[in-house]
């Protein structure tokens, strides 16, 4: 196990109808910083290498920037945000210096969207911070994210910093699919693209603190106890529910 990723809260303004864990304003689940402290520094005892913050929206969750100084120095630090917060908590973020942010565009037909996040990445990028974009493809809007990749590409965001990610459950693209909206050029997405399995290097924990062998499985069990070892427990024999998007 190299890389975990934790979602904060399940609280986001967003409240994107095809949420894969039903994020939404009114949630509240989330992690006291001194257990999520904890939990890692122990993780980074057992081996972990980097942590990525999730949700909801990690902006949303009172303690971010705290953590991610506490953890400065342990382990790889990356976030994803939908950004919407972002401006006005950029000189906090920047002081806290995680090690990578991306912004997710969710709505690649909305210009105003794909423009703002476009801007975001450059402030991140222009104040030291490494920064990209997660693109979210559906089948039923394919040339729009094609459209919203090459508005990334010509405006300086390469294919090395944007993550291609497929829609998940319903309207999922085909592998194919995703390599035109990319530009038929090498591109990153999620290792499950082509087909769905476990990944021993990698685990996702929500904000319930059940824990999964990707995000989007509704196979999960809960933390046996917040440790590393807890962690490993929790996994051991535990299987991986296909999410119903391209097998």
């Amino acid at each position: 196990m190299e890389r975990i990723s934790i979602e904060l809260t399940n609280q986001c303004a967003k409240a994107c109808s095809f949420c894969y864990n039903g994020s939404a304003p009114e949630g509240r689940l989330s992690w006291a910083a001194d257990e999520l402290v904890e939990f890692l520094e122990s993780c980074v005892a057992g081996g972990i290498k980097a942590v990525s913050f999730g949700g909801g929206e990690p902006l949303q969750y009172p303690d971010l920037f705290a953590v991610l100084i506490r953890l400065k120095g342990r382990l790889f630090r990356s976030m994803t945000s939908n950004g919407l917060l972002l401006d006005e908590n950029l000189k906090e973020l920047i002081a806290a210096a995680p090690d990578k942010v991306h912004i997710s565009i969710h709505y690649p037909q909305d210009l105003h969207e794909v423009e703002r996040v476009t801007r975001q990445v450059k402030s991140l990028t222009d104040s030291g911070i490494k920064s990209g974009v997660n693109l979210l493809v559906a089948r039923s809007w394919l040339d729009s994210a094609a459209s919203a990749a090459q508005y990334l590409r010509d405006h300086g965001i390469g294919n090395e910093r944007i993550v291609y990610l497929p829609m998940r459950v319903s309207d999922t693209p085909t592998p194919g699919e995703m390599g035109v909206v990319a530009g038929s050029a090498n591109f990153q997405s999620m290792t499950c693209l082509a087909t769905c399995g476990i990944s021993p290097r990698f685990c996702s924990i929500a904000a319930d603190k059940t824990v999964a062998w990707c995000s989007y499985t509704q196979a999960r069990r809960p933390l046996n106890t917040l440790t590393y070892r807890g962690l490993l427990e929790s996994l051991d024999g535990l299987g991986l529910t296909f999410c119903g998007g391209t097998a």
